[in-house]
């Protein structure tokens, strides 16, 4: 029983942030639904330890973006500043395969906006 309360907690998370991702500028969207769905795909068969630091740093994450989205209600998205800065402290927990991924991952979301050749859908029905 407490596994499949383990497996809708997980999933309400997952889905919660993807939900939040929708009010994102459409580049930065695609990017973060991206890696959402990889990580939550890397974690299934994750350790009992390592689950709980996923948790709860995805948790984090969803409360942060929460908190600047409905700070931003009203306000133009191209103005808008979402993230947060990274505290030196968690960066000695990650291992190098994370921090390769975190790298990466400033990378592409400080590249222009136009990397992303995805158009929102001007077809009326």
């Amino acid at each position: 029983m407490a596994a499949s309360a383990h497996v809708a907690h997980v999933r309400a998370l997952y889905k919660r942030i993807l939900v939040l991702h929708r009010f994102l500028p459409i580049h930065l969207r695609a990017l973060g639904d991206q890696y959402v769905k990889e990580e939550f795909r890397r974690h299934k068969s994750a350790a009992p330890e390592e689950v709980t630091s996923f948790m709860a740093e995805w948790q984090n994450y969803k409360h942060t973006l929460q908190t600047q989205i409905l700070e931003s209600k009203g306000q133009q998205l191209s103005s808008v500043k979402f993230g947060a800065e990274l505290a030196e402290g968690h960066l000695k927990n990650f291992q190098d395969e994370q921090i390769g991924q975190l790298y990466e991952l400033m990378l592409e979301s400080t590249k222009p906006n136009n990397q992303f050749n995805i158009e929102e859908d001007t077809f009326s029905k």
